[in-house]
């Protein structure tokens, strides 16, 4: 009874925390919004026994992506009134799509939940749900895990080129003149008489 309770008491804090990712004016927001998301749905996989599919989720997404998305925000200095200007007309498209999310959640939920009962397969007391993860990944799903890592991979590079601007007006360190530096072209020796007592 009370793992129910508690289900449904992170369920409904994370469609908050969704709704507020896409209504909140501030990018900012929007993303801690996201990182709450993220930790309530950890929760929602700890009471499923995915211990480290919650962990990877809170290591992963907000200790990472959510720090760099962050900073991609920062830096990019977002226009956000001209954000908002498509909002409207791209909203057709968005209820649609979200119609069609929605109506296939409802149809995987009821299939499990009203269809024939199948009970899951009894596992050995020794039985590791990371070690299992591991085995399926590694085997069975190999090229889609290695072709999720590439797309990653170009998503910081992405990331990076984005952030990336050369300013006229800033100063920025040049490391091969600062290892080049040699001491007589920095320090100057001047020679002075000791003053002497009055």
């Amino acid at each position: 009874m009370l793992e129910t309770v508690v289900f449904y008491v992170f369920a409904a804090i994370l469609l908050l925390a969704a709704l507020r990712v896409i209504t909140a004016r501030n990018p900012v927001h929007a993303a801690l919004a996201l990182v709450l998301a993220f930790f309530t749905a950890a929760g929602l996989w700890l009471l499923l026994r995915a211990e480290f599919l919650a962990i990877t989720l809170v290591l992963v997404y907000v200790g990472a992506v959510m720090v760099l998305f962050l900073f991609v925000v920062m830096m990019l200095d977002v226009n956000l009134e001209r954000l908002r200007e498509g909002f409207w007309r791209n909203l057709p498209g968005a209820v649609i799509v979200g119609g069609i999310l929605a109506v296939e959640m409802v149809a995987v939920i009821g299939e499990r939940t009203f269809g024939a009962a199948t009970r899951p397969r009894p596992v050995p007391a020794d039985y590791s749900n990371t070690r299992e993860l591991g085995r399926v990944l590694y085997t069975q799903y190999v090229y889609a895990f290695e072709l999720a890592a590439v797309i990653l991979l170009v998503a910081i590079i992405a990331a990076i080129a984005l952030t990336l601007r050369r300013r006229k007006d800033t100063r920025a360190p040049d490391p091969a003149r600062q290892v080049a530096a040699r001491r007589g072209e920095r320090v100057r020796l001047v020679s002075m008489p000791a003053e002497k007592d009055r």
